[in-house]
């Protein structure tokens, strides 16, 4: 188990790649472009889904430890996706 601050600085910057790979994507156009800019439209609810999760995961005595490793789960998915076209 990983430091849970640098857990947590590991989850920053991770977040950070895939925010500049998507930017690269819409930067370039094109056919990859358009889907890459209709998953950022759909950002503002799966942020409000991953705060409800975050909210359940807390409430059944679940710990930060918990929260950061899902969400650098769900940011390596994400870095997988973008790198794999």
């Amino acid at each position: 188990m990983l430091n849970p601050i640098c857990a947590a600085f590991l989850l920053a910057v991770e977040a950070r790649r895939v925010i500049e790979l998507q930017l690269v994507r819409i930067a370039w156009g094109g056919a990859q472009a358009q889907p890459e800019m209709a998953a950022m439209v759909t950002m503002v609810s799966q942020k409000i889904l991953a705060a409800m999760e975050a909210t359940t995961t807390l409430m059944t005595g679940g710990t930060h430890d918990q929260l950061v490793a899902r969400d650098r789960e769900l940011v390596a998915d994400n870095t997988r996706r973008l790198l794999a076209a």
